[in-house]
């Protein structure tokens, strides 16, 4: 548990430190949002996407690796700028340290970390795209899948949004000094477990809403943007649990609409 959370927060942490330091997660979120841009307008430009949409064999080596990188900047696109506010927080908290020669790396790993847990995500994600490509159940052209898949795809989603699981890591997404203060490590390794686990918490908070990149186009940049917007919402507004049952209410009925 973190003791000296304000000690010397001030004095160390100033406004042109606070922008330099947080410079780095905005430089890969946005560095990742362009070569998304560049992805959905020319998929030639994945190593693997060409060759992935002329065959359904996803599991090759070269379609298997765009792929997974397709999915790996994506969710760093999405991702990151969500996690601002606790990227900021960390820094705030980890000043106290960086007053006794700690440094500024363990701000990076914490990020780092956190982007690892999202890459695990990816991969799972590529696993699961190529699995139903080659099986026939998503379209390698518009990579989305059809039929009672994506009914249930979008039921899972709305349901999910009720469960305990789901507001149980929305709370510790919600909360970054809640989660600092439970969960601090110190030193360059216990900043990337602290990043890994608070990209764990985000990810089982946010899987099923990913999910919906199945039903309406992974690579569709409106629901792209949507689904950022609206995980940054619950993450900040107020009230943001009952946002949420709300939309997992609007997704369960989106479903059976399309079952029926």
């Amino acid at each position: 548990m973190r003791a000296d959370t304000n000690s010397g927060v001030g004095a160390s942490l100033t406004p042109a430190r606070l922008a330099l330091l947080m410079g780095a997660p905005v430089a890969v979120a946005l560095a990742s949002w362009i070569y998304l841009v560049i992805m959905i307008g020319d998929m030639s430009a994945i190593p693997g996407m060409a060759a992935m949409m002329m065959s359904p064999q996803m599991f090759a080596p070269m379609q298997f690796t765009g792929l997974f990188l397709m999915w790996a900047i994506m969710m760093a696109a999405m991702m990151l700028p969500t996690a601002a506010p606790m990227i900021h927080a960390y820094a705030r908290m980890q000043a106290a340290d960086r007053l006794h020669g700690a440094g500024w790396l363990p701000v990076f790993m914490f990020s780092g970390g956190y982007l690892l847990a999202w890459s695990g995500f990816s991969l799972a994600a590529t696993v699961l795209q190529a699995g139903l490509t080659n099986l026939a159940y998503m379209s390698p052209m518009m990579m989305k899948a059809t039929g009672p898949l994506a009914a249930g795809i979008l039921v899972v989603a709305g349901l999910y949004q009720f469960s305990t699981l789901k507001q149980a890591c929305l709370h510790q997404c919600r909360t970054p000094i809640a989660f600092l203060m439970t969960q601090w490590r110190e030193g360059n390794r216990g900043a990337l477990t602290m990043g890994w686990r608070h990209g764990l918490f985000c990810v089982g908070c946010c899987w099923a809403l990913m999910g919906l990149l199945f039903v309406v186009g992974v690579m569709n940049p409106a629901w792209i943007i949507a689904i950022t917007i609206y995980v940054l919402a619950e993450k900040i507004l107020p009230g943001s649990e009952k946002l949420s049952k709300i939309v997992g209410a609007l997704l369960v009925g989106a479903g059976l609409w399309m079952f029926f």
